[in-house]
């Protein structure tokens, strides 16, 4: 007693000024003392789906698997380990008494070091500061700095820091990392025996090594089992079947569920930054990425025969923008550039962007759906585009164009349309790779000689079906950000409140998306028309597909009210293969996605922007009074359409077969009729594929020179002041140029001059060759009438 009365006086008398400021200091340094933040270890990159559940990870920094710090503990795990390493944690303040007297006795009984006595948080101040000494001075720390520990923090963080960063083995770290990879399951899912198994590694890390140990890490775990019954955690029948459950055998590989959107999200998000959270949740579903991931492996076995060993697809929820399945690439092996993610990659479009084109002139009013278009031998400025087969149609609806993917009529529709309309009118859809010059593509834009990348074509569809969806819900307005950019980040997904609407379409209309995905169902089927129609009933889909040239690229894109899906099919170093067609290689693929996705509703259509008119019934132009016509419904711009340019009234003899003008016959004696005329080179190819047409009856002989006969010729090959060039064959002449003709009567003989000197006569096929020499030259076609049809040209030697 004499000795405290004589320290108090010398602290508190003698020496006041001395220990207050001791004592302040040593507050201030125990306020300070714990680093903020507590742990800086680099963590893996973690990948979740919508709800939490593991998509894939990537090892951290230093070569650890060390899942982002989880503020959650599993309820198994925290019972196991709080009554395996520190029964009183709930009640004492850092340090407990009791188990530092039961640790020196034990280690002075033992004669060495054989329990520390640390509770949980001195054991989370020790994991913190690597690499201290094991000493009774850095155990007077790791004390002071947990009694600290526990005023900053509550003891379910505390807890969490723990189970966080324990070694559990190897390069193992956390109880995230350690349920994965020891047992392949999320950590809220461990069974008894398995949250027993991880609540005595981090006390003996080497148990875990998978040949050797087993027989002492079993006995531990169930020893841990056997304390849970006792206290009364777990019953006698749950710790008799967790004992009989296995040890794990070797760590298991982490799910790779979606390793491209995986190492996307890394480098948009985490690559060069200093991140201490790497836990990304994404807007994936689980159960369709792997719908996904199943079909994608069954095709590419049926593929890789062909030599075609890369395929992607992406599903997208048409309301929210949100991706719920990313399959950037198959396994296909390095040598075959499985690494590519091909959903970002800028691949030729080919026909894809067809749908787009369609839509942008019904929206403008510039055609209707069956308005035809020419279908026949073209040169554009040098461009001499062909349909896929190399046959032509003379004029085909322009919905029929779309159907069957005819890129002559979507030449000629560019055309009309306006090259630099349809390229700026694809950026406002969202196409980033669109960055050059219309001119720098020219037409070839339409059929892929443009690059885009399957995330913004999905995109573009997707945001065509939400405008659709919005007009009825928005009373026939627009919303400004219907057409934005896909999301694949979970805490992204919240639609704005404040929405922002529009009287008029900012991009496409509601009623020229409904048209144009109303042409889209009727596309063939990869197999039959047959499969298709059953399909069709099941699940209507509005569907294109497309091939890039060299049959480099395949794609498919359908989209319903609900879903938009984009697939592409090939190979990333870019070889092309026969066979790689969007409909035979990527359409098979869309269409066992869509089988996988719910059913919805087709799109309503939004009568409120649209007008029921006659049009007719073989132009598909607006009415005449001398048409046959049929009524549809039409987008309101459609009234700016001119009426049909194709029927006549013609004025007839009496026999019907003849054409008659004031000039010869009497108008009493004239039988008006209405006539349905093509001009000659869109008839000469329209006729063979439609055995119904009539031909233009000819003028009568005394009628001939009335002055109303057109001319019934017209050249498909070469067209006026064309540049023909000419390569020299083997033998160094000049190759021989074909020069082709349409006439309304084939059975005609026309006779060819070539700068005044005949050169031959046809009949019924009109084309000839002719070997011009280098320079300007005059052709000249007279037909057994006497109708002239002059034409000049050039050839080019190369």
């Amino acid at each position: 007693m004499r000795r405290l009365q004589k320290a108090y006086h010398f602290f508190f008398k003698k020496h006041i000024r001395k220990t207050l400021t001791f004592i302040g200091l040593s507050t201030l340094v125990f306020c300070f003392c714990l680093p903020s933040p507590l742990f800086e270890d680099p963590t893996s990159m973690v990948l979740e789906d919508r709800d939490g559940n593991l998509l894939g990870a990537r090892i951290g920094a230093d070569g650890q698997w060390r899942f982002p710090h989880n503020d959650s503990v599993p309820d198994k795990f925290r019972k196991a380990i709080v009554e395996f390493e520190d029964r009183r944690f709930y009640s004492h303040v850092g340090v407990d008494p009791k188990a530092i007297v039961r640790a020196v006795k034990q280690n002075f009984s033992a004669g060495k070091v054989v329990s520390g006595g640390s509770t949980l948080s001195m054991q989370v101040i020790r994991i913190s500061r690597k690499g201290k000494p094991r000493t009774v001075f850095q155990k007077i720390i790791e004390i002071i700095l947990a009694t600290r520990l526990e005023i900053k923090y509550s003891k379910d963080e505390i807890l969490a820091f723990y189970a966080s960063n324990a070694p559990f083995g190897g390069n193992v770290v956390g109880i995230d990392a350690a349920s994965w990879r020891y047992f392949g399951k999320n950590p809220k899912l461990l069974s008894w025996a398995e949250a027993a198994t991880l609540a005595v590694l981090p006390n003996s890390p080497s148990l875990i090594h998978p040949g050797r140990n087993r027989k002492a890490l079993f006995e531990k775990r169930n020893r841990l089992l056997d304390r849970l019954l006792r206290n009364g955690t777990i019953n006698e029948l749950t710790c008799e079947l967790a004992k009989e459950e296995s040890l794990p055998k070797k760590p298991l590989a982490l799910p790779q569920l979606a390793p491209h959107l995986l190492d996307r999200v890394y480098s948009e998000n985490f690559k060069g930054k200093d991140h201490q959270r790497t836990r990304f949740k994404s807007t994936i579903r689980t159960d369709f990425q792997k719908h996904v991931n199943r079909i994608l492996k069954n095709h590419h076995h049926r593929l890789k025969d062909n030599l075609i060993h890369n395929l992607a697809a992406i599903v997208v929820e048409v309301e929210s923008g949100d991706v719920v399945a990313y399959a950037g690439n198959v396994k296909s092996g390095n040598e075959h550039n499985e690494a590519v993610d091909v959903v970002k990659a800028p691949r030729s479009t080919g026909s894809i962007l067809k749908p787009f084109l369609y839509a942008m002139m019904l929206n403008e009013g510039e055609i209707l759906p069956n308005g035809l278009m020419p279908d026949i031998p073209t040169r554009m400025n040098g461009y001499h585009p062909k349909n896929f087969h190399d046959t032509y149609d003379g004029v085909v609806p322009a919905k029929k164009a779309l159907i069957r993917s005819l890129n002559v009529p979507m030449v000629h529709m560019l055309s009309d349309y306006g090259l630099e309309k349809f390229h700026f009118g694809l950026q406002k859809l969202g196409f980033s790779t669109i960055t050059k010059s219309a001119n720098h593509y020219g037409l070839t834009l339409i059929l892929g000689g443009a690059e885009g990348k399957l995330w913004d074509i999905t995109n573009a569809y997707a945001g065509m079906a939400r405008t659709l969806n919005h007009f009825h819900e928005n009373d026939g307005e627009y919303l400004i950000d219907d057409f934005r950019d896909l999301n694949y980040r979970c805490e992204n997904n919240i639609l704005k409140a404040d929405k922002q609407f529009l009287k008029e379409a900012p991009i496409l209309s509601a009623s020229a998306i409904w048209q144009a995905f109303n042409a889209m169902q009727d596309l063939e089927r990869p197999d039959s028309e047959g499969n298709w129609q059953q399909f069709q009933s099941s699940n209507r889909i509005a569907w294109k597909t497309g091939t890039s040239y060299g049959f480099r690229d395949a794609w498919a894109v359908g989209v319903t009210s609900k879903y938009a899906v984009g697939v592409w099919v090939g190979n990333a170093d870019g070889e092309g293969r026969p066979g790689l067609i969007g409909v035979v290689a990527a359409a098979p693929v869309l269409f066992d996605i869509f089988k996988e996705l719910d059913s919805p509703d087709w799109f309503e259509q939004p009568v409120d922007e649209m007008v029921k008119v006659p049009v007719c019934k073989k132009s598909g132009y607006r009415a005449l009074d001398i048409c046959e016509a049929d009524s549809i419904w039409i987008s309101k711009n459609g009234l700016n359409v001119p009426p049909c340019p194709f029927h006549k009234i013609i004025h007839l003899d009496n026999t019907k077969n003849w054409q008659v003008s004031s000039n010869c016959e009497n108008p009493l004696n004239m039988i008006h009729q209405s006539w349905f005329v093509l001009p000659p080179v869109e008839e000469f190819y329209y006729k063979n594929s439609n055995p119904n047409y009539a031909i233009l009856p000819p003028f009568r002989a005394d009628c001939q020179n009335s002055g109303l006969v057109n001319n019934p010729m017209q050249l498909i090959y070469p067209k006026q002041a064309a540049r023909i060039y000419v390569p020299i064959d083997l033998d160094g002449e000049h190759s021989r140029t074909v020069f082709k003709v349409a006439h309304r009567k084939p059975e005609t003989t026309i006779h060819w001059h070539l700068d005044n000197e005949f050169v031959g006569s046809t009949a019924q096929f009109h084309h000839l060759e002719l070997q011009p020499s280098p320079g300007k030259h005059q052709l000249t076609l007279v037909d057994h009438d006497g109708f002239r049809l002059n034409q000049f040209f050039e050839i080019i030697e190369k």
